[in-house]
């Protein structure tokens, strides 16, 4: 009688270690099995997502943006709260949602600029701590856009590089490896186990205006190699890379921000060109893809954007393309996505083939929306099954299963000196001098004046000539010049010998060219500045002096600083062509 007790008490608490909801105690096996155990590690994944509840599973396709410095921040709690968090914290969020991820923004109170790196690194931990001690302990995927250039959440005192079309003016996949590598240490000693870079689109468009500078070039070779150097960089560091914009959101003049680009290129251009470096990153073992909010109709005459197809996503990236690594939603709530209502989002986007729906506007909406699809077997629950098991496969490759916590200590390999030397190396590589009539290098007993959109950086490029022993003064404008401020700044010019326009995408900006074209009028030495686009002078081809920098961040300025002056002789070469101006490759040097 005591044998049979003792054994019917065994099979009771066998059964209640069995039961979701019970205990966490069965799920939380110190003996993970290694990456390179496939079988094992399988087995491991899937007795794991067979013990998980529905609103689990669906929890974890989730990465959402939550306010707070730190994990149960008191100020932020009304702002998440009117703002569709569904949560008043991040320890909410996750309580509640079972939410697979998270993404830190500057504007979110997440990442401080300047950083502050004990705060991040906590908050990092902090939440990797909330998610390990759940029901069903599962890291977190905590990401962010660190694209470096002008797209870039953490900044000084950390590394901060020129972005990627510097990069491409460079030539060198050896800096875009080593950019990648650094940005991911960096954000790994944050806690941050995700990027979602590199951009792979080929910006073959002057009139883009999201892409850009944020694309390596117009060259699919050389976005294709600069890619993959990046992606295995990142990687070597265990984040997870996010190739985008899926297909190719290259050529187009809307902003799928706040409208919805249409790409007709033919599916000879689009093999040839757009889909090349997406290619090159699934050969070199890319984790993650993003689609863009792009409609294409080579590839879908449905109207719908690639986030909702069906034969984008699963025909062709996962089929034709053989991907089978996660696909991550760009932003739920950009315009380019809502082409249906908003509770149909993240249901169409996951049957198309989506694994991680981003950043959705309203979290308890879409949360509910696809839970409500998987009980109404709208979603089947092997499609939830598959979805979750890439995820969890991806965070048990990057080893978060194992530790998902980072050192405190570790925010001190952060911004040392041996890494912003590099940085300055490559940016000052990468600055283009495209038209030069004996202007540049400045003589030193030149006046100078400075003006331009604020954005441009125009006082701390005179601060930097002024160190250079010039005589320089600044004057700032809005992005696109009143009237006012053209009038001023044509009046500071009559007592300066040169001067130098910091442009901002000027060739866009019919306010910036009246600047130019007023101050060209005055008689004097008028140098283009270049700070963002590389395609200005095609608005004003007979300025003196046109040099490109592709970025606005100070380390940019700062190199451009030295070429005016002669201290860095400029050895960049055109990533993209200026139409009927400048080809592919060109670059002058003193």
């Amino acid at each position: 009688m005591k044998k049979l007790c003792t054994t019917t008490l065994i099979l009771i608490i066998s059964l209640f270690l069995l039961v979701p909801g019970m205990t966490n105690a069965s799920w939380d096996d110190p003996t993970k099995p290694g990456w390179d155990d496939e079988e094992a590690r399988r087995g491991w994944i899937q007795n794991k997502i067979q013990h998980m509840t529905l609103e689990e599973k669906v929890g974890q396709l989730f990465m959402i943006h939550v306010y707070g410095q730190t994990p149960t921040d008191p100020n932020y709690e009304e702002t998440n709260l009117n703002r569709n968090r569904g949560a008043k914290n991040f320890k909410e969020a996750i309580e509640k949602y079972h939410i697979g991820g998270v993404i830190y923004f500057n504007w979110t109170g997440n990442i401080g600029t300047p950083i502050d790196f004990e705060q991040v690194n906590a908050l990092s931990n902090g939440l990797q701590d909330i998610a390990m001690n759940q029901r069903m302990p599962i890291p977190l995927m905590i990401a962010t856009d660190q694209e470096g250039g002008v797209v870039a959440r953490v900044t000084e005192p950390a590394t901060v590089f020129p972005g990627n079309m510097a990069l491409g003016a460079t030539r060198s996949t050896d800096y875009a490896r080593q950019s990648s590598e650094i940005m991911g240490m960096e954000l790994k000693s944050l806690g941050i186990n995700m990027d979602l870079a590199p951009v792979l689109d080929v910006n073959m468009n002057p009139e883009n205006p999201v892409i850009g500078v944020r694309s390596f070039s117009e060259n699919p070779d050389l976005v294709a190699a600069m890619g993959a150097a990046q992606v295995t960089g990142y990687q070597n560091e265990d984040v997870m890379a996010t190739a985008k914009h899926f297909p190719g959101h290259g050529d187009t003049n809307v902003d799928s921000h706040y409208g919805l680009p249409i790409i007709n290129h033919d599916l000879e251009t689009l093999h040839e060109v757009d889909l090349k470096p997406f290619k090159a990153a699934i050969d070199a073992g890319i984790d993650a893809i993003m689609p863009a909010h792009i409609v294409v109709p080579a590839l879908d005459d449905s109207g719908l954007p690639a986030t909702l197809s069906k034969p984008i996503l699963t025909d062709l990236l996962r089929e034709e393309m053989g991907f089978d690594g996660v696909i991550i939603t760009d932003s739920l709530g950009m315009s380019g996505a809502n082409v249906v209502p908003p509770d149909r989002v993240p249901v169409e986007a996951f049957k198309a083939g989506a694994d991680i729906l981003l950043n959705p506007p309203n979290v308890p909406l879409a949360y509910n929306a696809v839970l409500d699809a998987v009980n109404s077997g709208e979603i089947s629950k092997k499609r939830l099954n598959q979805s979750v098991f890439r995820i969890l496969e991806l965070k048990f490759k990057r080893g978060l299963f194992h530790e998902p916590n980072v050192p405190e200590d570790a925010i001190e390999d952060i911004g040392v000196e041996e890494n912003l030397a590099l940085a300055n190396q490559m940016t000052e590589e990468s600055v283009t001098l495209v038209k030069n009539d004996d202007v540049l290098p400045l003589d030193t007993d030149r006046e100078v004046f400075v003006t331009g959109p604020s954005i441009g950086n125009p006082g701390l490029l005179a601060d930097e000539l002024t160190e250079n022993s010039y005589s320089a003064e600044a004057y700032a404008t809005n992005t696109s010049p009143t009237s006012a401020q053209i009038s001023s700044a044509v009046e500071q010019a009559e007592h300066a010998d040169t001067v130098i326009v910091t442009a901002y995408s000027a060739n866009l900006n019919d306010a910036q060219q009246q600047l130019v074209n007023e101050l060209m009028r005055t008689g004097k030495e008028v140098v283009v500045a270049s700070m963002r686009n590389p395609y200005d002078i095609m608005a004003f081809p007979d300025v003196d002096a046109n040099v490109l920098t592709y970025g606005y961040r100070d380390i940019s300025v700062k190199a451009l600083a030295k070429v005016i002056a002669g201290e860095v002789n400029p050895t960049g070469k055109l990533p993209v062509t200026i139409p009927d101006l400048y080809d592919y490759g060109h670059g002058l040097s003193y």
